[in-house]
């Protein structure tokens, strides 16, 4: 543990008639009427500058967001690369309402512990044999005292992407093995396996809590080119787990969005893939898409996705017309949802359901630690879609 300080206002969290803290698994009320397609409305956006800080040190490349029923409170995961200190997660409290979202409470930050129980350094002190963690993703695993939690790699220094269990308290467990097709190549000329800083980007837990999924930010390269004005980007993998024995199952390929033909400013800058999972009912996962043009700036769009579809996982290249990618259907663009500003948004977890039934939406954004973008915390409720 690095600290125990508190950022935002105060507010106590959610609280049942007896005083106890209020929980997912408690019984809910009626859920507010179905719509004909799911929709979400703005209960409210918390943003913080580089000068909110936590432990003296600036809270900023939070990466992804996981609501922890057990302990009520939010996992948040920074992708510093140990720069302005050592990898690092935070617990938060998030207060929020039918009225609004109304606190951001951070109240402690954990080290995560390398494989030789020691924190990560820094590029500059890096220690031989040990990555520099670029960590993406982060989930609480359902009834245990462990997460699992996600790194891009270290591709500089001959490491590849990672998927890492760990306790509740930082301190490393093990290592989940990835598919072959996801794992570093031996040579730096390669022209297959994962391109540098697209590779692990989101981690769901399905809701029958037996079921991973860990989602590649853009495709390898011998399965397409990323996206491009007016072309979308090759199939990525979307890789299912076995929680019980941590092996890889199946797999599946979603195909991401063309970079919106809007942004014609600087097109030589200019990115898009995926930022996060989240299980959503059975078969089904949430994507989030997020794109950046320099000049033009963020891009969010939410989809749902069947993950019903081909397995590609012993695919070693995804041939088009050898492989269906699963079906997609836009559920918010979220420059229409009335942000102040639409960020680099790349976490998202369900919270707590409102008194109305209706569930919660969370979203966090990565600041890059650029006084040019925000922390953003925003919080949607949702009206189902009646063939839910």
């Amino acid at each position: 543990m690095v600290a125990s300080v508190l950022a935002g206002c105060g507010h106590a969290p959610f609280r049942a008639p007896d005083g106890s803290p209020r929980t997912q698994a408690e019984a809910l009320p009626p859920a507010a009427p179905c719509t004909g397609t799911a929709s979400f409305r703005l209960l409210g956006e918390t943003r913080w500058g580089l000068d909110v800080q936590f432990a003296g040190v600036p809270v900023g490349g939070l990466s992804s967001i996981d609501y922890n029923a057990a302990d009520d409170r939010y996992y948040l995961v920074s992708d510093d690369r140990s720069a302005h200190d050592s990898a690092r997660f935070y617990t938060a409290r998030i207060h929020y309402d039918a009225g609004g979202l109304h606190s951001v409470q951070l109240d402690e930050a954990h080290y995560l512990g390398a494989p030789d129980g020691q924190p990560y350094a820094s590029k500059r002190a890096a220690r031989a044999g040990v990555a520099v963690p670029d960590p993406e993703a982060l989930r609480v695993l359902p009834g245990s005292q462990r997460l699992v939690w996600s790194s891009e790699g270290d591709f500089a220094r001959g490491f590849g992407p990672e998927l890492n269990e760990a306790a509740l308290d930082g301190r490393w467990q093990q290592a989940w093995p990835l598919p072959p097709q996801l794992q570093l190549p031996a040579s730096k000329s390669a022209s297959t396996g994962p391109r540098n800083n697209m590779t692990l980007e989101g981690i769901a837990i399905g809701d029958d809590q037996k079921t991973l999924w860990l989602a590649m930010e853009g495709a390898l390269k011998q399965d397409g080119p990323l996206p491009a004005r007016g072309l979308p980007g090759g199939p990525l993998r979307i890789t299912q787990y076995d929680m019980a024995t941590r092996q890889p199952q199946r797999q599946i390929a979603y195909v991401p969005d063309a970079l919106p033909a809007d942004n014609l400013t600087l097109p030589l800058v200019a990115v898009n893939g995926v930022s996060e999972i989240l299980a959503d009912g059975p078969g089904h996962l949430l994507v989030l898409e997020r794109s950046y043009v320099l000049g033009t700036g963020f891009s969010v769009r939410l989809y749902r996705i069947s993950t019903e579809t081909t397995d590609t996982l012993t695919m070693d290249a995804l041939v088009p017309g050898q492989f269906e990618p699963a079906a997609k259907t836009l559920l918010l663009d979220f420059a229409q949802a009335g942000l102040q500003t639409v960020d680099n948004i790349e976490g998202m977890t369900w919270g707590p359901r409102l008194a109305s039934g209706e569930r919660v939406l969370l979203l966090v954004s990565d600041n890059n630690f650029n006084p040019a973008e925000v922390t953003q915390v925003v919080a949607l409720a949702e009206t189902p879609s009646c063939s839910r």
